[in-house]
């Protein structure tokens, strides 16, 4: 049973003009939850699907499960959004017969529904599940855990040598072509003088000094940030504008500081007992069990939050004995090494710490999927139930 959660037979429906596509809805789901961010080990992204194909009804799960994928072919969805991946590793085969999530893949491209999974890459994002998360436990100033590199490299620093008389002129061709931009501020650059040295061979023609000798020259390092976009045209320009028959440049990638990452963590607004904590979060979530590790009357101020399994992620962090680990499910030598670090957690199941964000995600969808209902999933269910 779920609790405190919105009705899963609630649709959201975006209404906007764009048209509506598989490829469409794989956009979206980059600019929310960008697959970079995931764990290196983790599959996300469309794993199976035509991005061109036609997109009306969306259906939204954490499992694959053979129920799943009859409530999405009754309701003639053309994509399911499965957090966990129904493929972490390579099929040899896809076989109707099978036992394993390869029958689900198969029945899913036999009905034309393709398939996009998001899970750590969700954890990771803002608004994603550890946020929706550390909302619930209360936390207002969150931090991740562990930060996740942002994605490819935006900029580049182009440092070139120029002899002392042509610095402005090489360097008035790489602003001219787009170098030099820090924010509101052009023409930026950074000059050092110094000496440089070469020898050349016998089919080279030096600017300065003879081939076949050892030449010192007073040269000034010149170096500026570039745009990804602009990097070619200002090394193009950069060369014609310098003297050098082979001018001496390096360029460095820039990747941008990270600012999101897996697991959240911050203090509580007030000070609670371990056990009125727990009792709030299983209030609040679908969580059908909760266990606790550590003394129930202990005073928790900070909250470590990953949802699902949260291995040993949280011990990379100093942990005290007023901090609470929020999870989905703890492992017996992990819970030990708990105890060992006089700390708390709570583990809420690891399908009932996941199972909130899909309220949030699927509202933030139809914001911008024209025409496009977003449903979850009434057969999407916790594996493991009480007794």
């Amino acid at each position: 049973m779920i609790r405190n959660t919105k009705s899963s037979k609630r649709t959201r429906t975006a209404s906007n003009k764009r048209t509506p596509s598989v490829g469409a809805f794989c956009e979206q789901m980059e600019a929310i939850a960008p697959t970079a961010m995931a764990q290196e080990w983790d599959n996300v992204g469309l794993l199976a699907g035509d991005p061109a194909a036609p997109l009306r009804r969306v259906l939204l799960c954490i499992d694959l499960t053979r129920d799943v994928v009859l409530e999405a072919v009754r309701g003639r969805c053309e994509l399911v959004m499965a957090y966990h991946p129904p493929i972490f590793k390579p099929l040899s085969s896809l076989r109707a017969d099978s036992n394993g999530t390869d029958a689900l893949v198969w029945e899913c491209i036999r009905n034309s529904i393709a398939i996009y999974t998001t899970h750590t890459a969700l954890d990771a994002a803002d608004g994603g599940t550890c946020d929706v998360l550390a909302r619930w436990c209360g936390i207002r100033v969150i931090q991740p855990i562990e930060y996740v590199d942002a994605p490819g490299p935006t900029s580049h620093k182009l440092v070139v040598f120029v002899p002392p008389d042509e610095v402005e002129s090489v360097a008035g061709a790489m602003f001219d072509a787009g170098a030099g931009h820090i924010g509101d501020y052009s023409h930026c650059s950074y000059r050092l003088a110094g000496t440089g040295t070469f020898l050349g061979g016998e089919s080279t023609r030096p600017t300065i000094g003879k081939k076949g000798r050892l030449e010192y020259v007073d040269e000034v390092r010149l170096e500026t940030v570039v745009p990804g976009a602009r990097l070619p045209d200002v090394v193009t320009a950069m060369i014609r504008a310098h003297s050098y028959e082979e001018p001496a440049y390096d360029i460095c990638p820039l990747h941008p500081n990270p600012t999101r990452g897996i697991g959240r963590w911050g203090r509580l607004p007030k000070p609670i007992a371990l056990s009125r904590l727990a009792r709030k979060l299983k209030r609040a979530t679908p969580a059908t069990s909760v266990q606790i590790v550590g003394p129930p009357d202990r005073e928790i101020r900070r909250a470590v939050v990953l949802v699902g399994a949260a291995g040993t992620i949280p011990f990379r962090m100093p942990l005290s004995e007023h901090d609470a680990i929020i999870t989905g499910e703890i492992r017996h030598h992990d819970a030990l090494t708990i105890h060992r670090r006089n700390c708390t957690a709570i583990a809420l199941g690891h399908w009932a710490s996941e199972r909130p964000a899909l309220d949030a995600l699927a509202d933030r969808l139809a914001e911008s999927q024209p025409g496009v209902a977003f449903n979850i999933s009434d057969q999407d269910r916790d594996p493991l139930q009480p007794a």
